[in-house]
């Protein structure tokens, strides 16, 4: 038996790592849509390999709404170019960006680990999109490729009026640049299903398993043709289980869930909601079901040029405590049903990102492969009862500690220690 803490083993039970934990890959991203239960996807894929729970967020939107100044603002190592002038950005950029929060650096300094390793999420700077593009209108078509990569999709939408910025339709209307965004998706998806019910229907099912697999296909794509003829997106569609899994393959881009990012002035960034633009681009949101968030590039531009002791004052002097990032973060993290564990030690104290309904096998796997196949049970501890004990042993002593089995679904904040056959 061992036992260990994040990679962490402890002194006492000190024994090698296998080779395949320390060379593993670090940066495979979890490939996640609303296509799929996210619970479900998970169980799949760790049912074959260990997987980073690494995630990718791409930055869309009309050209000159900022999306590049908010990737550059936002990602420590952005090298987007930004300019006054549509398709500033032919490929992707992308950067990751260290998901912020409090609880790793207190946890850190209560077990005096030697670093704190923060989750983290993948930005995408996709190139702007124009009213054409499915049709290939500004290299459209191979913008929207870059979108079927991603997780989640933050659609960046103009909210400010600057005559020295030049507007790809000539005026500032939300409810129109997201209304051409969201139908380039919609042509691009009614293009991939009609191409794949015809080769559906030229296709043989081999076997009774297959054939109520490909019937479940066939249902499923029905639904959604239908809603995207109504201007409706796909995540919109009841489906069955089945019908989900049926259709993951296709990674449909309305089946992406979205966040309308509100990129207002410095001087609204207070106060966004006496803004109008950033009402409609509320109202619209609640029509697709989807969240927003509301963001100044231009501020988050300035703060990354900002020393870090300067920037608290910077944000206080424009009437808000901390930066947009912060807010579009939990967000995401919100809308694609993620939670954070921390395992915490000497070594180091970490966090690490798993779904909503995980359990504590499956949370153990997310670390390596091997601790979910021989998981015999967690030492777990809140997160607040773990401050107030000052480490696990007091929090043994307190009976603040629980040992938890298989069947133990993790809650947010939770510190554990997994125990496991090796």
């Amino acid at each position: 038996m061992a036992r260990m803490a994040c990679s962490q083993l402890l002194p006492s039970m000190a024994i090698p790592l296998k080779s395949s934990f320390l060379n593993g890959s670090s940066h495979q991203c979890l490939r996640l849509s609303e296509s799929t239960h996210p619970v479900v996807l998970i169980k799949r894929r760790f049912s074959v390999a260990k997987i980073s729970m690494s995630l990718r967020a791409g930055i869309v939107g009309l050209p000159n709404v900022g999306k590049s100044t908010l990737f550059n603002a936002v990602v420590e190592n952005g090298k987007a170019q930004a300019a006054n002038f549509p398709f500033c950005t032919i490929e992707p950029n992308v950067g990751i960006v260290a998901v912020p929060d409090t609880r790793l650096h207190v946890l850190s300094d209560i077990s005096k680990s030697k670093r704190a390793v923060p989750a983290s999420i993948e930005f995408v700077d996709i190139a702007g999109l124009v009213k054409g593009a499915s049709q290939g209108e500004g290299l459209g078509n191979k913008f929207l490729s870059h979108i079927r990569e991603v997780d989640s999709i933050l659609q960046v939408v103009r909210c400010f009026e600057d005559n020295d910025i030049v507007h790809v339709n000539g005026k500032v209307e939300p409810k129109a640049d997201i209304d051409v965004i969201n139908l380039e998706l919609i042509f691009s998806d009614l293009d991939q299903i009609e191409k794949r019910m015809e080769k559906l229907k030229k296709g043989r099912a081999k076997d009774s398993q297959a054939k109520v697999k490909e019937e479940a296909e066939k249902s499923a794509l029905e639904k959604i043709q239908q809603a995207l003829l109504d201007g409706k997106p796909a995540r919109s569609v009841s489906l069955s289980e089945f019908e989900k899994d049926a259709i993951t393959q296709l990674c449909l881009l309305t089946m992406k869930p979205v966040i309308f990012v509100a990129n207002v002035a410095e001087s609204e960034v207070a106060e966004p909601e006496n803004n109008p633009h950033v009402k409609e681009v509320i109202k619209k949101a609640a029509e697709l079901n989807s969240g927003v968030v509301t963001i100044s590039a231009q501020v988050e531009s300035e703060l990354s040029e900002l020393p870090l002791e300067e920037r608290t004052e910077y944000l206080k002097s424009l009437g808000v405590n901390e930066s947009g990032l912060g807010n579009l973060i939990r967000e995401t993290y919100g809308l694609l049903g993620l939670r954070t564990y921390f395992t915490s030690g000497e070594k180091e104290t970490k966090a690490w990102t798993i779904l909503t309904g995980m359990t504590a096998p499956q949370a153990a796997g997310v670390i390596h492969s091997d601790f979910e196949k021989g998981f015999i049970r967690a030492e777990t501890v809140a997160y607040d009862d773990f401050v107030s004990a000052g480490s696990f042993a007091a929090a043994r002593e307190k009976g603040l500690l629980r040992l938890e089995g298989k069947d133990y679904v993790v809650q947010e904040g939770d510190i554990m220690l997994f125990r496991f056959n090796v």
